[in-house]
Parts: C-alpha cells; structure tokens; sequence
C-alpha cells in the first residue's frame, strides 16, 4: 500500500492534496509511478494508493479560486464555506474543534481586504474540508479514481472514508472527540457527532464501487481491484455498514486495534467483529498498527488499562520494551491465525516500536502545535524504518539524515539483522504468513471457545488443516495437549508449556 505521494506541500505528509494527478517531486514523477505498478504487477504485487478525499490542500487550484471568489460563488460552494455569528460575522459558524486541537475554522481576508467568511477544517487549517453535496466534488473524484485505475493502480486505500458527509445545518457538538474518529472521550452518546458517519457517505461508496466493478468486469489480469475504508466508527454493526456488496471491499477492524490485552476484551472484540461483518456478507479485516497510533510493540508495553495516548514523549512514561515486543508477536499471532483479512504496517514485522524520545523540535505532526503542545502527536510511528544497520540513516535512503530521526534501538533491529536468524521477530512473520497461505487460513471459518480467564483458545477450520490457537495473557503457564504439533509460537515454549503473554499454532 503506498501511502499518499501526490503533489502536496507536505503540511501533514502528504494528506494535503495540492494536485491528485501528479506525483510530488519529493517522490518522482508520474512515470516513475507507472513504472512501479508496472514492476510491482512483474513480481505478482498488487498496488494500492492512498486517496484523500475529505479535504485537499489549502493550495489546490479549486481552494484558491474559492479564495479569490466571492461569497455564494461556485468556486466557493466546492468547499464549506460559511458566514461567521455575530454582528460583524467574527465568531465562527459553529462550536467544532479540529482533531488535531483548536476550533475547526479559519476566517478568511476577501478580495478586497476585509474580514471575510470562514471555512471549515476538520483537520489542519490547510486541509479545507470539501463539500461533498456539490455534484461537481462527486463528479472530479470519479475522474480521480478512473485516472488512477487507467494507470494500473489495484485500488484505494480511502483516507477519513467517514467524514465526507456532515449533518445538515452543521450544529454545534459539545462532547469531546477522539482524535481520530467517531468515538468519544470516555463519555457517551446516543447521537452521533455531526461531522462523522453521515448516512448519506454511503452514497458516495455505491458510486465509487460501481466504477470499480465496471474494471474488473474486463476479465484481464488487472481485475479484482479494491477499496479499504480507512472509517474510525463505532459501533462495528454500524463499521460494517462500510462493506455492504455495494460499497467497500475491506475496512480497517479498528476496534480489534484499541482493545486492551484482556483475553476476555478480545474474545468479545472478535467474536462481535464476525457477527456484524458476517451479517453483510464480508470479510473481517484485522489490523494492529498504522501510521496514527502508537505501534503495538510500545502500546502493549504500557499499563493494560491506560487509555491509547497520542504519541509518547520522553519525559512521559516509557513503555516496558521488552515486555511490549513480547505482546506485540503474540498479538500478531493471534491475529494473523484469524480468517479474514490482515493489513501490517511497515516495520512491524521488525518488531519496531515507538520513537517514545524524540526531541520536539524535530516533531512534524501538526497536532504537536495545533494542540499548544499537549499532544506528542504521530511522529513517534512514522519514523522510517531500518534496513541496514551500518548504513547512514540505517540503510532508508542514500541520506545521512532521515526525514524523522531513528531511535538507537532501530539498529539492532534493522532487516540485515534479523534476516535468517531464528527466533528473530522478522522471521516470525515469515513463517506465519507462509503458513497462513499455505493451509489457506485467511479463508477458513473460526470456533473461538467460549470460555472465560486468562487464556484465548479458537481453531481455525482452514482449507489444509484444523489449526488450534492458544493465546496465554495470563501469568501462569499453559499446558498444550499430547500429541500437539507446533507450527508457529511467538516466543520460546518450555516444553508444552505456553508461556505467560504467548501465542501458538499447532495441530492435534
């Protein structure tokens, strides 16, 4: 999956679009894209991209022509635009906060240099948000994905897919928001925040899915392309929503991702995932990881209750590195043992944590300023990773410097050093995603044992083989049956004893 690399001014990453059709010069050109989905295609790879398409960049054509326009204008009408309270218009539209701290609004200087209107970002003031009722906005985004698909791409990873759609009349939301999403700060609501999982989004999918049915319809070996929704909803019978026939093909499991290491929490978060998925007909699409969370190797090595910070800095409490590893392989083992789908961010398969010390005059995340410095943001998770221990920038890149700087405990961590060792966390995933695909596991049905305590137990009824699963999250050792077949633990086994924080595959 390639995350977004359109030509941007690089405020958030790459999540501010300047130009959906062009590569940004940071990366390429759109010839060197060609070239990769060409390369990729050779060596049996599928390629999917990034699309963003809740907002754009500040400095796209159509938000400066919005800005040189006149209230009302059409140019205006593309984005959300709207007149300020008060007399003389200076308090904003409405009371929501962007998620990544302060109000959601920026005012405006009209043309001729007076106080203007304000618009709306839910994220950065340079990412304006657009306004998905105008036709002209769903009529450009089908262009973009036909544009992309032309080219070869095998499908969307769709970026906030559940906030292009906001309640009419945009009213004002008192209660806290999650940074990321549509859940709430400890408080709760029957009412949905207004700016997130609008039933009208769902509209937008069908037409979206329509266009990629009509290229896989061709019958050549470009067929079978795809959308992931990047949609933080809750709860999962309304996620599951998001993978109806008519809409997307997978969505991010993102309530497996914020449970806690409870053996009872994931037993519930599972078994209510293939409920409401199984509901729609679809795929489960598991994940642990991604470019806006801790990493799960320092997640799980903090305090099991401690709700999931925003980024973790050095004088914040630090992760329990070893315990934390030792978490993240059996979490990865349990998970990857699940039917369904699997998504695993760069470096997991490393074991990489956090960059949980990284000075903050190097922090990039715009929610480090936006929140007046209260929040560490996603930086400690977007550190590149390590290829090459004894290379400048541990092999990234012909660089001295990385973009981010690498923690000292990337070294030892690097690829070069873990390939072909045993036991290393690289060639643990190996060995699960070979075996995984061999006895077809992503495509077999589960019996999670209903049981309660410490330990988690299910078997994966797989195409090749009854592969049983123990996953001890207690502390005492857990006794495997006679006869039992190792094919995959995450850590060392004393004997047929399974180890605290442990996972294991066998067959009886």
């Amino acid at each position: 999956m390639a995350l977004p690399f359109y030509a941007s001014p690089q405020a958030d990453a790459g999540y501010d679009v300047s130009d959906y059709r062009a590569v940004d010069p940071l990366f390429g050109r759109l010839e060197d894209a060609k070239a990769m989905v060409a390369r990729a295609h050779e060596l049996g790879l599928r390629v999917i991209v990034d699309l963003v398409p809740n907002h754009t960049s500040d400095e796209h054509e159509w938000f400066r022509a919005a800005l040189a326009a006149a209230p009302g204008s059409p140019e205006r009408e593309r984005y959300m635009f709207r007149d300020g309270k008060g007399p003389d218009g200076s308090e904003p539209p409405n009371n929501w906060e962007s998620v990544f701290g302060g109000r959601a609004w920026t005012r405006v200087t009209e043309p001729d240099g007076s106080p203007g209107q304000w618009y709306l970002h839910l994220f950065d003031p340079k990412q304006p948000d657009l306004n998905w009722e105008l036709p002209a906005v769903r009529e450009e985004f089908e262009s973009i994905l036909r544009f992309w698909l032309d080219l070869g791409v095998d499908g969307f990873r769709v970026d906030v897919a559940h906030g292009l759609i906001k309640e009419a009349g945009l009213p004002d939301w008192d209660a806290e928001l999650h940074l990321l999403g549509a859940g709430l700060k400890g408080e709760s609501t029957d009412r949905r925040p207004p700016m997130w999982d609008q039933d009208g989004v769902h509209e937008v999918y069908e037409s979206w899915r329509r266009i990629l049915n009509s290229y896989n319809e061709t019958g050549d070996s470009a067929g079978d392309r795809i959308m992931c929704a990047e949609a933080w909803v809750t709860p999962v019978e309304r996620a599951a929503r998001y993978v109806r026939e008519t809409e997307f093909h997978q969505a991010f499991n993102f309530d497996f991702l914020e449970t806690h290491w409870h053996a009872d929490k994931l037993r519930e978060v599972i078994r209510a995932s293939y409920a409401a998925n199984d509901s729609v007909g679809a795929p489960t699409t598991w994940v642990l990881s991604n470019h806006d969370v801790v990493r799960h190797a320092s997640r799980l090595g903090l305090p099991i209750d401690q709700p999931r910070p925003n980024g973790i800095g050095a004088e914040d409490p630090q992760p329990d590195a070893e315990l934390g590893l030792r978490r993240a392989r059996a979490a990865t083992t349990l998970m990857l043992a699940l039917p369904g789908g699997a998504y695993i961010y760069q470096g997991e398969e490393l074991g990489l944590p956090d960059h949980t010390t990284m000075p903050d005059e190097v922090r990039q995340d715009p929610t480090w300023e936006r929140s007046g410095h209260t929040e560490k943001g996603r930086d400690g998770c977007r550190v590149p990773m390590p290829w090459e221990a004894d290379r400048p920038g541990l092999g990234f890149g012909p660089g001295e410097q990385t973009w981010l700087p690498q923690p000292e405990s990337y070294r030892a961590l690097a690829a070069d050093r873990q390939a072909g060792v045993p036991g290393s966390t690289l060639e643990l995933y190996r060995r699960m995603l070979q075996v995984r695909r061999e006895l077809g596991m992503g495509q077999g049905s589960l019996l999670l044992e209903e049981s309660t305590g410490d330990v988690v137990r299910m078997v994966n009824d797989a195409r090749e083989a009854r592969v049983q699963v123990v996953a001890n999250l207690g502390t005492d050792p857990v006794d495997l049956p006679n006869g039992a077949q190792v094919l995959v633990a995450s850590g060392d086994l004393d004997g047929t004893r399974v180890p605290s924080d442990t996972a294991v595959w066998f067959t009886a």
